[in-house]
């Protein structure tokens, strides 16, 4: 049920955004007369790497930096990629990963391996399943450029606010998975595009009634400022990105 959930809806996404692509990529590519897409390396269940298909939003080579989180005034991204990471149209493309099979639109979000190898035993679970377009995680944390702005060191800060509540919310997630579920995380991520607050207040609900635990509870209705946590299964918050 859930892949017939995902080609229907892969297909539906891909037909409606087409007109956006068709005027998004033509401007990606006419402002350095490169690919207007990025074929990103990421790690899928089992540990396996796919290749994950994204509208270029940084200048050529941005990866060979090795920093791999990104904050708003990140001086890689581009004019164009402003407005594409503004509006996640970068993420459009992965309807076709979800198409081919490599990815659902409902699971937690693909990362590199550079982190994946930091996760603790009990983070590894996540790569039990296919990865997502989507999750709780993705809705709570859809401001992370704006978290990660000004930080000296994103990866870190990734690593100290954003990676201990996003990989607490994705295991809740596969915990509590159903067809219900996911069709409800794929209407609060469309919503989250036009009135974030109401997607928040919507995600509170689910977990409140789904009985999620008060510390994600807390986070998740963002209301406060995120403080360094301790990744899940370890006691000392990351102090070094390695």
């Amino acid at each position: 049920m859930n892949r017939i959930l995902d080609i229907i809806g892969a297909l539906i996404g891909l037909v409606l955004f087409s007109p956006f692509l068709a005027i998004i990529i033509p401007l990606i590519w006419l402002q350095d007369f490169e690919s207007p897409f990025y074929i990103a390396p990421r790690v899928s269940k089992g540990d396996s790497i796919f290749k994950m298909v994204k509208l270029r939003s940084m200048v050529v080579n941005a990866d060979k930096s090795g920093v791999d989180s990104t904050g708003n005034n990140d001086m890689r991204i581009t004019k164009v990629g402003k407005i594409v990471r503004k509006f996640k149209l970068d993420e459009i493309m992965q309807l076709w990963n979800v198409l081919i099979n490599d990815m659902s639109l409902v699971g937690p979000r693909p990362n590199v391996k550079r982190e994946t190898d930091l996760y603790t035993t009990e983070e590894k679970k996540i790569l039990n399943v296919k990865p997502g377009i989507t999750d709780f995680a993705s809705i709570v944390f859809s401001d992370e450029g704006d978290i990660l702005e000004n930080k000296d060191n994103p990866d870190l800060a990734y690593n100290q606010l954003i990676r201990p509540w996003k990989n607490r919310l994705a295991l809740f997630c596969i915990k509590n998975d159903s067809i219900v579920l996911r069709i409800r995380i794929i209407l609060l991520t469309v919503t989250t595009i036009f009135n974030r607050e109401a997607a928040l207040k919507s995600v509170v609900k689910t977990l409140i009634k789904l009985n999620a635990n008060e510390e994600i509870i807390k986070v998740s209705s963002r209301k406060n400022e995120l403080v360094p946590t301790p990744p899940m299964g370890s006691g000392e918050v990351v102090l070094s990105r390695g």
